[in-house]
């Protein structure tokens, strides 16, 4: 790596905490905002994602600051054990996403800073909880569509993401025997088909692609690829070594097509992809406004997105792409919409001209990015080395 790069790389780490430390406490009862500009919000899966960063990143305030975030949570777990979506709002329900990635941070802020019985109350009542968002009661959890991270995308079912944060969490909670099901689950093939025969109990493997099925339920599936849930498949241990060598030799032969074609103006995988056109069967009306292809869940590069998928690499022992992929991402996260800033940490960026097209300094983005520069300095996945062994 040129010394330039090794500055650059520095640089963009300093302005990530920076970023970090200025949205520490935001306007909503003193609690970390989701972002510098428009979203002053505490967003449980946002910082929930970001503690990734925070904890990798060993900075001391941000992890006191952590800790305030969790205990608050945990405050505001509903009678049943569910997450809210909002740190400081027992009301805003209904996230798929929201419980299990607090599972998953609480599990690794246990093992960082010792404490390994900070929340068990909450915690056991929150494992309770997804316990009971298995239908077929087999580990494996189903949702309500945009009811993840992507409040603007369709995941109908036994969602791919959702699922492979369950997996860390029981790994990294000890749970085995019940890792060891949804491992099971996830890796029955897909049911395509009019009728459902017998007692088949389907999963997320594709026939004759690589990776995992976006989501599926009894006949239903989605074969789009999912950037995020593929990428922790990897880094968790999920699949194995052959079919995560697979997965990223067709990404990236996959982004050199849409290179090709004028879909992708940057050397870094959209968030999802095929995209989702006008017409498609599983276009929405309401994609027009929010959702166009190349866009926002539809396509739009996320770098904290990129940051797991250069985890992933990691995790595979590509260590020269992802070093590659690293220094792409620092030149992405440079850009921003505010002319001033040295390191836009953007939220989303568009496909199709590499232009940022959501908040600046957007806390995930630069808490990934720690996360990624971690990876690839010491060749090693912080947290999740561990259960993939």
């Amino acid at each position: 790596m040129s010394n330039y790069n090794r500055d650059l790389i520095t640089q963009a780490k300093e302005t990530a905490i920076e970023v970090l430390l200025q949205n520490a406490k935001g306007p909503c009862d003193g609690l970390p905002r989701t972002a510098r500009w428009g979203y002053p919000e505490a967003y449980t899966r946002d910082l929930m994602i970001s503690s990734l960063g925070i904890l990798a990143s060993g900075n001391k305030k941000l992890i006191g600051v952590l800790r305030k975030v969790l205990k608050e949570l945990a405050r505001n777990q509903t009678k049943l054990g569910h997450i809210p979506s909002l740190v400081n709002d027992p009301q805003d329900k209904g996230a798929s996403d929201s419980t299990p990635l607090f599972l998953m941070a609480t599990a690794i802020f246990r093992k960082v800073t010792g404490d390994e019985n900070f929340l068990a109350g909450t915690v056991e009542k929150a494992m309770k909880w997804m316990e009971y968002q298995s239908p077929g009661d087999r580990v494996i959890v189903a949702q309500l569509p945009t009811s993840d991270w992507r409040d603007e995308l369709w995941v109908l079912g036994y969602g791919l993401f959702v699922n492979t944060i369950v997996y860390s969490y029981l790994k990294l909670l000890g749970d085995n025997k019940r890792a060891k099901i949804l491992k099971s689950t996830m890796e029955k093939f897909t049911i395509k088909g009019t009728r459902k025969k017998g007692c088949i109990q389907e999963g997320l493997i594709l026939p004759r692609k690589p990776y995992y099925a976006f989501w599926s339920y009894k006949t239903y599936r989605s074969e789009r690829f999912d950037l995020l849930g593929n990428s922790l498949a990897i880094l968790s241990g999920i699949c194995s070594v052959k079919r995560a060598n697979a997965i990223i030799s067709w990404v990236e032969k996959e982004i050199k097509l849409l290179q090709d074609e004028h879909l992708l103006a940057v050397d870094l995988p959209p968030n999802f992809f095929p995209f989702i056109y006008p017409g498609n069967p599983d276009w929405m009306p309401r994609y027009a406004t929010y959702n166009n292809p190349g866009e926002y869940h539809n396509g739009g590069i996320w770098p904290f997105v990129c940051g797991f998928y250069i985890a992933a690499l990691v995790a595979a022992g590509k260590h020269e792409l992802a070093e590659h992929k690293l220094m792409n991402l620092t030149e992405l996260v440079k850009i921003s919409r505010r002319k001033k800033l040295n390191f836009g940490f953007n939220e989303w960026i568009k496909a199709q001209n590499g232009q940022p097209m959501g908040q600046d300094w957007q806390s995930w983005s630069a808490a990934m990015y720690l996360y990624a520069a971690s990876c690839v300095e010491t060749k090693k996945t912080p947290f999740f080395e561990e259960i993939r062994e």
